[in-house]
């Protein structure tokens, strides 16, 4: 080897030895950014934040090491849910939601894969898979980010899509109904009080659902407003619908509760405003 070629190699050597060391840095960044617990929280003002967080985490996955499965797990999965949020929060064009929700379903599957024996049950089918299947974050992730993805693409809803979601929410249940504020239950509610019959929806198992939701975090207001839109609304029980609305709006007025879910319950508490200026509760 000539010496200019020596001299090459040793330059790429040390240039990537210093991109891992900062990987650690690039990584607290991220996580700093996406924190919306820290100081006063702004709906408006947090969508940059979380491009940022995004970008950084994008930033830190190429180098991060092989073997270092934990730390590739939290980023990916990071990126799961931050995906899953712009295009949930933040994005109205329709080609860049389905590429936010796209990119988060590809994450939260590659967080799966980093388990072997994931890895080695995807050979029969997904859904077999999630039986070795051990981290709900990732999980979690997937099944919203499907299950938002699917929407824009009917084939894949069709062709086992619709199934993969529903097994993916029952088994984040499986394996911890209480994270993220009960979201498992919750969005398992959602989806089959959405979901035709025929295809496996249930009012009743959706309401079910939402209550487990609400008994296991009383503070994120979505739980509320899901029963009050998706199960009071459509079968025009309005006294149910009330009672939920009231529940939302008068948790939506305690600072409190809201900074404890400050995302979701600033998007809750909007949804349960358009909800009742649609149809006005009565004192």
């Amino acid at each position: 080897m000539s010496r200019g070629l020596v001299v090459i190699a040793v330059c790429m050597i040390l240039l990537s030895v210093a991109g891992l060391a900062q990987t650690p840095n690039v990584i607290a960044r991220a996580d700093a950014s996406f924190d919306r617990w820290s100081g006063t929280f702004s709906f408006s003002d947090y969508q940059a934040q979380l491009l940022q967080a995004l970008a950084l985490y994008q930033e830190a996955l190429p180098a991060i090491n092989s073997s270092a499965l934990q730390t590739r797990s939290h980023v990916l999965n990071r990126l799961a849910q931050g995906y899953f949020e712009l295009g949930m929060a933040y994005l109205t064009d329709r080609n860049e939601q389905d590429e936010a929700y796209g990119k988060g379903k590809d994450y939260a599957l590659a967080s799966l894969r980093l388990n072997p024996a994931f890895g080695e049950a995807e050979k029969d089918s997904f859904r077999a898979a999630l039986g070795s299947a051990s981290d709900v974050v990732a999980v979690f992730w997937y099944a919203n980010n499907l299950g938002r993805y699917i929407n824009f693409h009917l084939l894949t809803a069709m062709s086992g899509g619709m199934k993969d979601v529903q097994a993916s929410f029952e088994r984040a249940i499986e394996l911890d109904p209480t994270y993220l504020g009960g979201a498992p239950w919750r969005s398992l509610g959602s989806f089959l009080a959405r979901v035709p019959p025929f295809m496996g929806g249930s009012q009743g198992d959706a309401q079910l659902a939402f209550a487990n939701a609400a008994t296991i975090d009383s503070t994120f207001i979505e739980n509320y407003v899901d029963g009050a839109e998706y199960i009071a609304k459509p079968a025009k029980d309005w006294g149910h619908f009330c009672n939920q609305i009231s529940i939302a709006l008068a948790a939506g007025a305690n600072q409190e509760t809201m900074a404890a879910w400050p995302l979701y319950n600033a998007l809750a508490l909007q949804r349960a405003q358009d909800l009742v200026a649609e149809h006005p509760c009565g004192d």
